[in-house]
């Protein structure tokens, strides 16, 4: 019989060898939190790893014609998307403040998706994306 994917990616991860793992999955929601007790090195290393792991865990759900799930290693994608907000929060208050539209720095469509999601219920604000491929930033302007 086949493993399911929650099996496979705890079985990945814990090849890894990590300091104090713990693995969590939502699998109404399709999300896997890994945490370990790491040195700095691994700190550094979390942006690519969770890059990479989302590679690799998508490749083995298309395999398996599964939904992929979404990954979080020591809740740097959390934290990552507090910041967006809180960056989009300012940038909003900026335009409405100074009248002048503010260009957010260069993010990918993940990112994106939540400041347009987070500034969509000001009636004072829009957004809209701008540019190309790996430039394409969130345009924040007053109506």
């Amino acid at each position: 019989m086949e493993q399911k994917l929650p099996e496979k990616i705890k079985k990945l991860v814990e090849l890894l060898g990590l300091k104090d793992l713990v693995i969590e999955f939502n699998e109404e929601e399709r999300r896997v939190s890994i945490c370990a007790d790491e040195e700095e090195w691994f700190n550094k290393q979390v942006p690519q790893l969770v890059k990479d792991f989302k590679h690799i865990i998508s490749l083995m759900a298309r395999k398996t014609q599964e939904e992929p799930f979404f990954v979080d290693i020591n809740n740097y994608r959390k934290e990552r998307e507090r910041l967006i907000i809180e960056l989009a929060k300012a940038a909003a208050q900026k335009v409405a403040t100074s009248k002048e539209e503010v260009r957010l720095p260069a993010m990918n469509s993940y990112e994106r998706r939540i400041v347009h999601a987070e500034l969509s219920m000001r009636p004072d604000i829009k957004t809209e994306s701008d540019g190309e491929g790996r430039q394409r930033c969130v345009v924040i302007k007053l109506i």
